[in-house]
């Protein structure tokens, strides 16, 4: 950080240390449709979303009924974790060094996941592209979505802050 604020403060030209944007959290979010039927599904992604981030994951479930998915409210359809501080900046340096560039034909991450109001989000087809994951332990291969929450007022200023930590965006 003592490097980024100064090099974000002279770009956007911002009077006051203070205006620089700042990664709040990091949401990982693992939505299983298949677990309505299967429970150890949502067990193995907790396990496997904990050993990920060192913090334990939670479960979510469904808010209200869908018959179409075959859904009832309260039913167990997914796992998720927010990482906030030390563990937050620990993710996302093995993220950027070690997961992303082990992704299959990885040529960077599109910038079309900004919100408009400085969140950045985009989804990880493999969760065995980080190396905590034993490869023999997965039976289902599972996707999952990863969310940058930061304190920037639009997407240019998230983009450059998440590029100042080393993120591979495409050219």
């Amino acid at each position: 950080m003592e490097e980024i604020v100064p090099k974000l403060k002279t770009r956007f030209e911002y009077s006051s240390s203070m205006q620089v944007p700042r990664i709040t959290k990091i949401c990982l979010n693992q939505g299983l449709g298949r677990a309505t039927a299967d429970k150890k599904i949502i067990d193995a992604a907790i396990e496997e979303l904990t050993l990920l981030t060192g913090q334990r994951a939670t479960q979510t479930v469904a808010t209200k009924d869908i018959s179409n998915f075959k859904l009832r409210k309260g039913v167990a359809i997914g796992a998720k974790v927010t990482l906030r501080g030390d563990k937050m900046y620990e993710f996302l340096d093995r993220l950027i060094s070690v997961a992303l560039p082990r992704t299959r034909d990885f040529r960077g991450v599109k910038s079309s996941g900004f919100d408009g109001h400085g969140n950045f989000t985009f989804g990880v087809k493999e969760q065995i592209i980080f190396p905590e994951i034993d490869l023999d332990k997965v039976k289902q291969i599972n996707g999952m979505d990863i969310t940058f929450v930061t304190t920037a007022q639009t997407n240019e200023e998230a983009k450059a802050l998440l590029e100042s930590f080393g993120f591979p965006f495409t050219k």
